[in-house]
């Protein structure tokens, strides 16, 4: 390398003039870098001041002569999160794409946060960075309820439908994957030799993910937050790769509003706003982007949870308060089934309309059902386990309760179809999810009544009208959720 080129040149924009390091100049800049070793006469011997023109701002030059002279970001971390970083930012990015610097544009795709990610995005179209634009996605993807929640992601500004959708979508780019959460009790303390179950250090477990090629449950990397351990009685949903975890009642019977929200894509737990009503036994459902939880414990009241603004409102309540009743979304509405109102058997099929926030009856059953787990595919809802009680002279008057059996409920031609049974299992106390082609159940066997019960796992195909047995839950415990999320591919399902 020359000696010329380790010499200090001035670059001149209007009338004033920064001086800056050759050497480094050519070093971090495709623009000068060209300019210098393409013997034109503007770089040639004695040419030490470079006029600079195309409309460049003089703050976004100096942001950029200081990033070639001390390959930092100093004077735009100074700026924080406040709203003076918007500028500076289109400043910046303007002349390092005009100079073509691209290591200061790499190092931008590090320094993507909450309070200039929607503006990063926006200047990574305008000036075709596709590496920042890439980033930027990912950022907003990862944090996508946060995102929402800042002031310039209103729809008419920086968050337009549109992309909402595409990082809704980007958030489910992970590997689908079955989570149970719990209060687990780890297999080694109990002295069970499972050598398909992964090494675990002896604490408890409470967050377990499902590797359907070996066909073993493994521990997640993160556990329930300790304010959610002992409590029971809660509702839990997904929304947007979210799970969310609402309400319940501790062991001292106190019932609780807290929601808690577990994170996928980074893998972590966050207090969200608590609802206005203390609520146990009640049921929580996503829908159309928003959380509605229902009923409770002598309730009748719905509350209605918005991501975008983090708070819970009342909505229009239930007819009157139910309990041991069953709930799902389905085509955007909500149907709440059997259960008992306060006087008598609830034989009514409801029906909530989030648009004109307003509760019908849909239907009158001729069987009674209650404690069921009610999910949807298009227009089927299915009801699996619980009780289910026939009505009429006809039928018989007991039946046994204590079965696992799937109903379906086509809401279109209002059609009820009786499907498979599993007679050697609970059809109490379960949960299931929705995942693949199936509606995967942890269930328990029949005989067994313990404190700490041995759960099975369970697939029932809805295509074929078929039960599959898993291999056996390989742990203890109470309290159990199971469900369906994407998780990041760095967990290497």
């Amino acid at each position: 390398m020359s000696s010329r080129e380790c010499t200090m040149v001035q670059i001149r924009l209007g009338d004033k003039c920064y001086p800056v390091c050759k050497r480094k100049l050519i070093e971090q800049s495709d623009y000068f870098r060209a300019l210098y070793r393409s013997g034109m006469r503007e770089a040639g011997q004695g040419q030490e001041v470079q006029q600079l023109h195309g409309g460049l701002s003089a703050l976004g030059l100096e942001l950029v002569l200081d990033f070639i002279n001390t390959s930092c970001l100093a004077r735009l971390e100074q700026h924080g999160e406040g709203q003076e970083e918007h500028p500076v930012l289109e400043e910046l990015i303007e002349a390092a794409s005009y100079l073509q610097v691209t290591p200061l544009l790499r190092l931008l795709l590090s320094q993507v946060r909450q309070g200039n990610c929607l503006e990063l995005h926006h200047l990574s179209q305008v000036y075709g960075l596709q590496d920042l634009q890439e980033a930027c996605l990912d950022f907003m993807a990862a944090h996508y309820h946060q995102v929402l929640r800042r002031p310039e992601a209103r729809p008419h500004l920086l968050l337009p439908g549109a992309l909402r959708q595409q990082l809704r979508e980007r958030r489910m780019k992970g590997t689908a994957a079955l989570v149970a959460v719990g209060d687990f009790v780890g297999a080694s303390s109990l002295g069970l030799a499972l050598p398909y179950c992964h090494p675990q250090e002896e604490v408890p477990w409470s967050m377990l993910r499902y590797d359907e090629v070996a066909q073993r449950w493994l521990p997640l990397a993160n556990n329930l937050p300790p304010d959610l351990l002992n409590v029971r009685g809660y509702a839990s949903a997904m929304l947007d790769n979210y799970l969310f975890i609402v309400g319940g009642y501790r062991i001292t019977s106190q019932e609780i509003s807290a929601a808690h929200c577990y994170n996928a894509c980074l893998n972590e737990w966050s207090q969200m706003a608590s609802m206005n009503q203390k609520r146990s036994n009640f049921k929580l459902l996503a829908v159309n982007g928003k959380l509605y939880a229902i009923g409770g414990q002598s309730l009748s009241n719905v509350e209605c949870y918005n991501p975008e603004h983090d708070w819970w409102n009342f909505v229009a309540s239930l007819p009157s308060p139910l309990a041991e009743f069953s709930a799902c979304e389905c085509k955007g509405k909500i149907y709440v089934m059997g259960g008992y109102t306060t006087r008598d058997r609830n034989m009514n099929i409801l029906q909530y309309c989030p648009t004109s926030d307003s509760w019908t009856n849909f239907e009158m059953c001729d069987i009674h059902i209650r404690k069921q787990q009610m999910l949807s595919v298009e227009e089927t809802i299915y009801l699996v386990g619980g009780c289910i009680h026939e009505l009429g002279s006809s039928q018989k008057s007991s039946q046994n309760e204590d079965m696992l059996t799937v109903q379906s409920y086509n809401i279109a031609t209002r059609e009820w179809l009786y499907l498979k049974e599993n007679t050697s299992k609970s059809g109490l106390n379960l949960t299931c999810t929705l995942h693949n082609d199936g509606i995967y159940i942890m269930s328990r066997e029949i005989t067994l009544s313990t404190s700490l019960e041995h759960r099975v796992f369970l697939k029932y195909n809805i295509f074929t009208d078929s039960w599959e047995s898993l291999r056996r839950f390989p742990v203890f415990g109470q309290n159990m959720l199971v469900c369906s999320m994407y998780l990041p591919n760095m967990f290497k399902l």
